[in-house]
């Protein structure tokens, strides 16, 4: 990663940065581009009814980046204006970040005893929902519900109920609420309605209103956003 302090006071650092190997195909990019990569990704997780594949790329392509601001930041005499505008900047991304990890921790909590339910049955070529770092946080989580439960609970019920059938506790994410989206690729034959099989293509830049469930995977892709 390399990196540019701007003596313009008229140019944004991110802009004025390039931020290489950010994909497997080691495209460079600028990191004003992975910044909105970040918005985008934070604000599809905070819409999105369920835990969507972490994007931990771009979160560490981002972190890096605020080091690297940081330490141009206290290369500078204090009280440089351009500095403060900059620090400012780290703290939006800061923010986001903070913003996203959150809400992927909250839903990990929400939805623990489904997601590593699904994690059991998940095989080899499909991809993970936690990051390696969130599924032990998921099974210490839910290891700490199912004694908390067995000591204030179920060591009081009777025998044949003092164990915790997960299947039955466990809470799901509503997959049929409506979600407003953004087309960022045209989509073609996109399954509206399950029971009449009713099929759209959706139109680049185009806009709608519809039930997550059919689009999830366009999601996953990257050719929709969630708005």
């Amino acid at each position: 990663m390399s990196s540019v302090w701007s003596n313009s006071k008229s140019k944004n650092f991110l802009e004025d940065t390039n931020v290489s190997g950010f994909d497997d195909d080691e495209e460079v990019v600028t990191a004003a581009e992975v910044y909105r990569e970040l918005e985008q990704t934070w604000m599809n997780e905070k819409l999105a009814p369920e835990l969507l594949p972490p994007k931990s790329e771009v979160v560490e392509c981002m972190m890096e980046q605020v080091k690297v601001m940081e330490e141009n930041i206290n290369s500078v005499k204090k009280g440089d204006f351009v500095a403060s505008l900059h620090q400012l900047e780290v703290e939006r991304i800061r923010y986001l970040l903070a913003s996203y990890l959150r809400t992927r921790l909250k839903k990990i909590e929400q939805y623990v005893f489904s997601l590593l339910e699904e994690e059991d049955r998940r095989s080899d070529e499909q991809p993970c929902r936690l990051s390696s770092e969130e599924l032990t946080y998921a099974k210490e989580y839910c290891n700490n519900v199912e004694s908390h439960m067995s000591s204030l609970v179920l060591q009081h019920m009777p025998a044949n109920l003092q164990s915790l059938n997960r299947e039955k506790v466990a809470v799901r994410p509503n997959m049929d609420s409506y979600v407003f989206l953004k087309v960022r690729r045209r989509c073609e034959g996109v399954l509206v309605d399950d029971e009449d099989e009713e099929a759209a293509d959706l139109e680049e830049g185009s806009q709608h209103l519809m039930r997550y469930k059919p689009i999830a995977m366009l999601i996953a892709n990257d050719s929709i956003s969630l708005i």
